[in-house]
């Protein structure tokens, strides 16, 4: 992207993998990959790929990297308790993980202090950071890793772009007479949809509003998993907002509630 005179697009690696499907590629190698690749450029549109400035980069290498971490800890942990039971034959091995999961937890520690560092130099995203903890259910550990994945997309993207990308979007699924329910496509984003899982059910429980919003759901014949989903995408589309109009979390604007 650095090099004049190169532009460069990224692509969905899935898209070209069933573009390869259709060809009927009857092989895997690199000049057959490279092949596919030309054949998929010449018929699908180019479009620019613009890189995200080097702080919003390295924010979100930053949170990535703690998500590492915290599921290393979570594995580490679980080890641990399983040792724990063997009784005085664990001892040593006890000890081991106890000393490794102070480790994980100091690397943590250290790489979020490293995240508010970069967000504090950065004016727009210390102000993005304030309205995402204004939010109910959003707070010093997941308001980073929001804002990490966030604010590497192009400032022009729709309200119902956010939602294809953090793979949040209904997928219908009809075909004749069959109708199936529809279920999310989880085609993007992933680290941002694991990110907007524990602050929806957070603010189910303590935001009367999104708690009224869920009540609803539920009434019409959601099933809890669903509703919260829909806290998910609803959620995502107020912070949408939020970011464009400058404005800090309203429970109101969210659902209003029956007087």
């Amino acid at each position: 992207h650095e090099q004049d005179g190169v532009v460069v697009s990224v692509m969905n690696p899935m898209a070209i993998k069933n573009f390869a499907k259709a060809m009927l590629q009857r092989g895997k190698t690199d000049e057959m990959d490279a092949q596919v690749i030309l054949e998929y450029l010449k018929r699908m549109p180019f479009e620019p790929w613009q890189p995200p400035s080097a702080k919003v980069l390295e924010l979100q290498l930053l949170s990535r990297r703690v998500l590492q971490l915290t599921t290393e800890h979570r594995r580490e942990q679980s080890r641990l308790h399983a040792a724990e039971r063997t009784g005085s034959h664990g001892t040593f091995l006890v000890n081991d993980l106890q000393v490794n999961l102070r480790h994980i937890e100091r690397r943590i520690e250290v790489i979020e202090k490293e995240m508010s560092r970069l967000v504090a130099g950065v004016d727009e995203l210390q102000k993005r950071l304030d309205q995402l903890k204004s939010i109910t259910g959003i707070a010093d550990k997941t308001a980073p890793r929001l804002l990490a994945e966030l604010s590497s997309l192009p400032s022009d993207m729709k309200p119902k772009q956010w939602v294809a990308y953090a793979g949040l979007d209904p997928r219908p699924h009809q075909s004749g007479t069959t109708d199936k329910p529809r279920r999310i496509s989880k085609l993007g984003n992933r680290y941002l949809r694991d990110a907007l899982y524990l602050p929806a059910l957070v603010a189910c429980r303590h935001d009367k509003h999104v708690q009224g919003y869920y009540e609803h759901l539920i009434k019409v014949g959601k099933k809890p998993k669903q509703a919260l989903v829909a806290i998910m995408r609803k959620l995502l589309l107020a912070i949408w907002s939020m970011f464009k109009n400058g404005e800090d979390w309203a429970g109101e604007k969210f659902y209003r509630m029956a007087d």
